[in-house]
């Protein structure tokens, strides 16, 4: 595996190829970042990963600093996975200037549910994806499902600026127990990593509901949020919400709309998201 630091460096070793396909990640790999890998690897003639913890995506209270960095750690999984490029800039590599140029994806799509609780992200998540896109020049990427509304969001934008990139979603890896994959497992206690699993469960249970025909969705969101508070969780949302635009769904979309239950709640200090298409 080769890895390279600069932009300049980059593009001169991706020229000997002409399709390559990319998975961009902040690091702090685990198994699903390596599912990622392996899907995109059939893609493309030479498959490239990123290493980049985005500063404009953090909010001023979260957690840019102590995000987990495991650098030797993430290096050994890539090269076993078979990854031939990791591109990893830092700050003044990326970020040369002040970033006074960004993406502004639409308020309909980007300040809701993620968006409203973390106002701002969607901007940093599309300038850095936008950058990156022009840095590797990839002609396919792999963004997991885990991050539903991200995925969206980065498939409008490249429709939206008709980018040559096929945006391919990867399918949200799991543990035995159901609990989704995600870098921010790392926080939690052995009790609340036992809990966290809840989530998932609340967000099964909604769609179970679903499938068998319950449509009064104001309630069975509220007995969701209820039902995880009662364990101790801090709720942001559980929602059941369309497809195709991530709106509330209308009485008349339940008879055959595509839907999708979302949901994102702190359990201790750490916060967790996930869904699951319905």
């Amino acid at each position: 595996m080769k890895i390279v630091h600069t932009i300049t460096e980059l593009r001169a070793h991706l020229t000997q190829f002409k399709h390559p396909a990319f998975v961009p990640t902040m690091g702090n790999l685990h198994e699903g970042h390596l599912a990622l890998i392996a899907q995109a690897k059939p893609l493309g003639d030479v498959t490239v990963a990123s290493i980049f913890v985005n500063r404009l995506q953090f909010l001023p209270h979260e957690d840019f600093d102590t995000y987990p960095r495991t650098w030797d750690s993430d290096c050994a999984k890539l090269q076993a996975a078979g990854c031939d490029v990791l591109f990893a800039p830092n700050e003044q590599e990326l970020y040369p200037e002040p970033q006074t140029f960004k993406v502004h994806p639409p308020t309909e799509l980007a300040d809701i549910l993620e968006g409203f609780f973390r106002p701002g992200f969607f901007v940093g998540v599309c300038t850095v994806v936008m950058k990156l896109f022009a840095c590797v020049q990839p002609r396919v990427a792999v963004f997991g499902k885990k991050d539903y509304q991200q995925l969206m969001i980065v498939r409008r934008m490249v429709q939206q600026f008709a980018l040559p990139i096929e945006i391919v979603g990867g399918e949200t890896t799991r543990a035995p127990n159901g609990l989704a994959l995600s870098s921010r497992n790392g926080y939690l206690s052995e009790s609340e990593r036992a809990e966290a699993v809840q989530l998932s469960m609340a967000l099964k249970g909604l769609a179970a509901v679903l499938k068998a025909g319950a449509t009064d969705i104001a309630v069975l969101e509220a007995q969701a949020m209820k039902s995880l508070t009662a364990r101790g969780w801090q709720p942001n949302y559980l929602v059941v919400r369309r497809r195709s635009d991530l709106q509330a769904p209308t009485p008349s979309d339940l008879l055959g709309e595509a839907l999708v239950v979302l949901g994102a709640a702190k359990i201790g200090a750490t916060r967790l998201i996930d869904n699951f298409e319905v």
